[in-house]
Parts: structure tokens; sequence; C-alpha cells
């Protein structure tokens, strides 16, 4: 049985699914892993390649979704996007950004994108 995390973890990648193709990203991954490394979301526009990690929570809950970015799950997304690029032969531009979701009591949900919440240095 699916705990009550990990599905509203998964509306919260759908949601923000949902949100990237509206506004005109190609998804190209999804939970894309290697080893026990994972990538939320791969999707592309023109130029660049995002990672794009989701973090979901309830509405009222303690920390909000951009508190779960850690240095350490950082430096975990790095290794899964030097992985990727490296399967892939990425040769664009790449950035790491953030669905920020929260599922508001009603079970409808708010989907803030912050691109480049995270930079890293080449």
């Amino acid at each position: 049985m699916e705990s009550k995390t990990s599905e509203t973890g998964r509306q919260g990648e759908r949601a923000a699914v949902d949100y990237l193709r509206r506004r005109g990203y190609e998804i190209c991954a999804l939970n894309w892993r290697e080893g026990r490394y994972e990538l939320d979301i791969v999707a592309r526009t023109p130029g660049v390649l995002h990672f794009v990690e989701v973090k979901t929570r309830r509405e009222g809950s303690l920390t909000t979704p951009e508190e779960a970015i850690t240095p350490a799950k950082f430096r975990a997304l790095s290794h899964a996007a030097r992985s990727y690029m490296a399967a892939y032969a990425v040769t664009e531009e790449v950035q790491f950004d953030l669905a920020a979701v929260t599922m508001r009591r009603d079970g409808s949900f708010d989907v803030r994108f912050v691109e480049q919440a995270m930079e890293y240095n080449w």
C-alpha cells in the first residue's frame, strides 16, 4: 500500500508536469534514475535543458517546499545530472530549477516555478 506522503508527491509531480507543458516545455524524462540518484523531471526549452526538482507539501505544512532543497540534496541532483548528461551527450546549456508545489485542502495545486533555483559551477 502506498503512503499518503508518496501519493502527495506523485500528484505534485503530475501538477508540475502539467504546469511545464502548458508553458511550452518539452518533457524529456520523468523520474530518471541512476542507482540511488534521481531526477524528478528533465525538460527542454530552446537551447536549455532543465533539471527540475519537485517538492510538494500539503497546505499548512510546517515547512515549505523551498526549504527542502538542502546542500546534500543538491549534491545528489548534481550527480544524477552529470550521469544524465553523459548518457545523452547533452551539449546545450543546463540549469537546475525547482517546482515548489502546495496541495491545497480542496485537492487543487499551487505550482511556483523557480528557474535557476540552484546554481552549479561545472
